[in-house]
């Protein structure tokens, strides 16, 4: 049985290699063969990769923080709320702990591609035994809004797919852009805040950006000295609170982190009572209601999809203010 097992393995590794290939080069500058049309995906990173891919109809069979049985093991599942159920689609399955790749676990999944972030190139050389690897570039200001989804679309022969989802976003983005109401109207000027253990203003990588901006507005500039940068996110970096107290954009967009409940307006306010206390008093944006209440895991990948989450979050928000 175990010759058997062995055999079929080699089979199917011979069988992966024999497709068609096409040289490419990576966002890293490194020049490989990828298969014309890849079957099974594995990707270094779910939220910044796997989604996105997801969204684009491709099989993706393995991501870090899952299980054997694909059951996220990281408190939030970013597919199931970025991009809802998918019945009868496959179960990502798990790799191994965010950082720890389970090498064995991997060449189960039996990978024809295997997609990374720049951050990830240490493990090339190990896993290329298993399938060529491709790094696509994530750093805090290497892309914007869901541009990362549309390159990997290019990347896998996935152009229509992101066609037909941009058309419908577009659609969407029409509908709320008519119903901005001054000063958010363009050029009027946002900014998202990301609150965690301290208070920080999010980056230019995700679809909530994507869709803020293609609304016509435009990011809030911030004096020099403001943003405490530390280099070590994607997504964000602090803020202090005097420096927040401070705000007066035309929409203020705040989301608290992944894992905490409720999401939404009931728990960002009680991260702020903490963190800044009074703020519904100073903070003009909050006094004038012109805060939008973000859930911060359907809108922080670079997707389509969370681009739409964002457009509904203000949907919701322009019903609340026709409301009252």
């Amino acid at each position: 049985m175990r010759f058997l097992w062995l055999m079929a393995g080699l089979l199917f590794s011979a069988l992966a290699w024999a497709q068609p290939v096409r040289e490419v080069k990576d966002d890293t500058g490194r020049t490989l063969q990828i298969p014309a049309q890849p079957q099974r995906v594995l990707v270094l990173h779910e939220a910044l990769l796997g989604v996105p891919l997801l969204e684009l109809g491709v099989n993706v069979v393995g991501a870090y923080g899952r299980d054997d049985a694909g059951r996220s093991l990281m408190g939030v599942d970013a597919i199931r709320n970025v991009l809802g159920e998918r019945p009868g689609a496959t179960q990502v399955r798990g790799i191994g702990a965010v950082g720890s790749i389970d090498l064995e676990r991997v060449r189960a999944l039996k990978p024809d591609l295997i997609i990374g972030t720049e951050l990830d190139a240490g493990h090339v050389a190990t896993m290329s035994a298993i399938a060529p690897v491709y790094l696509q570039r994530s750093a805090a200001g290497a892309a914007q809004g869901f541009a990362a989804q549309k390159a990997l679309a290019a990347l896998l022969g996935r152009e229509a797919a992101y066609a037909a989802l941009l058309r419908d976003y577009q659609r969407q983005l029409a509908s709320v852009k008519a119903q901005l109401p001054p000063p958010a109207q363009p050029p009027g000027r946002y900014l998202a805040i990301f609150l965690h253990d301290r208070i920080n203003v999010v980056g230019t990588m995700s679809g909530m950006v994507q869709a803020i901006e293609d609304l016509g507005l435009r990011r809030q500039p911030l004096s020099d000295g403001s943003v405490q940068a530390t280099g070590q996110s994607t997504l964000m970096e602090p803020i202090s609170t005097e420096t927040f107290g401070r705000l007066n954009p035309d929409l203020l967009f705040v989301m608290r982190t992944f894992t905490a409940q409720p999401q939404g307006e009931a728990g960002v306010a009680a991260d702020l009572d903490k963190l800044t206390p009074g703020w519904r008093r100073f903070l003009r944006p909050a006094r004038q209601r012109r805060v939008v209440y973000l859930d911060s895991v359907k809108v922080t990948t670079p997707t389509v999809a969370s681009a739409r989450h964002t457009l509904t979050a203000i949907e919701q928000w322009l019903d609340k203010r026709h409301a009252k």
